[in-house]
């Protein structure tokens, strides 16, 4: 047999190259797609929505059957996650965890089904989180590995990837990017954690969150947190730092080569801007930031130790927004979507996947146009109790101050109170009585960015509609690779 020739190994290299190339050209801006919402669009039109917007990645916090089942066909990859008050089951039972994976992996995984093959199993999301005080970390790692053998048992080991969403407070750094590292108490967690993603071939996955760096702290410079420049660059040995999200990022991979993985891929699980509910959080200031970042990452800056290598994905926080979301963190916890809870875009944003500007979602069933607001006429004296009542069932979020209602006097505010309550009881007639100092109107009472909700339906909507070309999809790539390795080795062989 003669030697393989020069120049078909070139070749093979080429196409090897090319190949790895396309894999990982795969990397993109991704949502968030969060259902802690008391108005929830149906899972199909949600789809749609992503599919129009051309979103090609969608992280659920769950395995919300509605939203699989949608996902079926679609061609969207999927994250799916399991909540941290499963971790305590999933890691003392290895038969919960194979019930799991049969419930909420396999399943889904047929001609035409979830795009599962690149997927990844979020287990818990910030389970080290500091307010959680360490009560789900001891079950991180054996959930982990209960769960990779029962991938390996449904034969999914090869195709789906387990990772583990970390708030940024799982490191720290006393004043540089460079001196990053994980907290004392997390050092052997985190190192057993990585161990088992680097042998798996998955990504440490982070939240990064530069508007809680300038809500919770005063003295945070406001305009290092976007992407425009700032007066106030961190400049740490030969690199200068224009924006908090590089420097969180850099203070992560900082952190991880101190445990020898300085260059394991990180995939960035949440990151965004709120639109409402406090100060510094409005329209303006959240289209600045998701396009500044989505500029930034599609254009392959990176950051100064990863120079023209950005994450390896980036999910946006979120895609809609949830109005029955808790509020303890804060007013504005219900306003991160880059849609209202309707799918209505809220500014314009590139997503850099084709289209210029976001798109409306379509076919939204809503209730009838009709608004409660506060009979005027009436003796308000009493009218507190009433109000503090619907606000404590409703979402009145937007009422506080920073919020895009808060100025719209107190008749408006407690108009936009009873709405609320009248909304979510499905415009029950009776519901928007209080004691006789409500009345339905026909006329919107929104008011510039205040806007009066109107309800949607809450019918329960069948899955968009299905095909195999999901699956064709994901097969063919594979195929064409193996179609390409042939022919490269008959080249050598020649």
């Amino acid at each position: 047999m003669s030697p393989p020739r020069k120049g078909a190994s070139n070749l093979l290299l080429l196409l090897l190259l090319a190949i790895l190339s396309c894999r990982f050209a795969e990397s993109a801006i991704g949502v968030n797609w969060g259902t802690v919402s008391f108005h929830r669009l149906k899972p199909s039109t949600v789809v749609d929505l992503l599919k129009e917007n051309k979103i090609g990645k969608v992280k659920l916090f769950d395995a919300d059957p509605g939203a699989l089942e949608a996902l079926m066909g679609s061609g969207i990859q999927v994250m799916v996650g399991i909540p941290n008050e499963l971790l305590s089951t999933i890691s003392s039972s290895v038969s919960a965890s194979d019930l799991w994976v049969r419930q909420n992996v396999s399943r889904y995984m047929v001609k035409g089904g979830a795009d599962i093959r690149y997927l990844y199993i979020a287990v818990g999301n910030e389970p080290f989180l500091t307010s959680y005080s360490g009560q789900f970390q001891t079950y991180v790692m054996p959930a982990l590995l209960n769960l990779q053998q029962s991938l390996t048992k449904a034969n999914l080991a090869g195709y789906v990837r387990l990772v583990v969403p970390c708030n940024a407070d799982a490191y720290e750094s006393p004043s540089l990017p460079s001196q990053g590292a994980f907290r004392p108490e997390l050092t052997q967690i985190i190192t057993q954690l990585v161990s088992f993603l680097n042998s798996n071939g998955a990504p440490f996955v982070v939240n990064i969150y530069p508007f809680l760096s300038l809500y919770g702290n005063s003295d945070f410079p406001q305009d290092y947190a976007f992407f425009e420049g700032t007066t106030h660059a961190v400049t740490d040995g030969p690199n200068v730092y224009t924006n908090a999200f590089d420097g969180n990022f850099d203070t992560l991979v900082s952190a991880l080569t101190k445990l020898g993985y300085g260059q394991m891929p990180i995939v960035i699980g949440e990151v965004g801007w709120p639109s409402d509910g406090a100060p510094g959080a409005n329209l303006t200031a959240a289209k600045v930031f998701n396009q500044g970042l989505i500029n930034h990452v599609v254009g392959n800056k990176g950051t100064p130790l990863r120079p023209g290598s950005p994450p390896m994905d980036v999910y946006i926080f979120g895609l809609l927004d949830e109005g029955a979301k808790s509020v303890l963190p804060g007013n504005f916890e219900r306003h991160w979507g880059i849609f209202s809870f309707d799918g209505q875009a809220k500014y314009a944003l590139n997503l850099g996947q084709g289209n210029k500007n976001l798109k409306n979602a379509e076919n939204v069933e809503y209730l009838p146009s009709r608004w409660c607001v506060v009979d005027s006429s009436k003796d308000l004296t009493n009218v507190a109790n009433h109000m503090r009542i619907a606000c404590s069932v409703a979402d009145c979020t937007t009422l506080n101050y920073g919020g895009s209602c808060n100025e719209i006097g107190v008749k408006g505010n407690i108009s936009y109170a009873f709405n609320s309550f009248y909304q979510l009881k499905m415009q029950d007639e009776r519901s928007c009585d209080f004691d006789g100092l409500g009345m339905v109107t026909f006329l919107d009472p929104s008011v510039g960015e205040c806007r009066f909700l109107v309800g949607v339906t809450e019918t329960k909507g069948s899955s968009s509609s299905k095909s195999s070309s999901s699956f064709i999809g994901s097969r063919r790539w594979m195929i064409s690779i193996i179609v390409l390795f042939i022919w490269a080795v008959q080249l050598l062989m020649m």
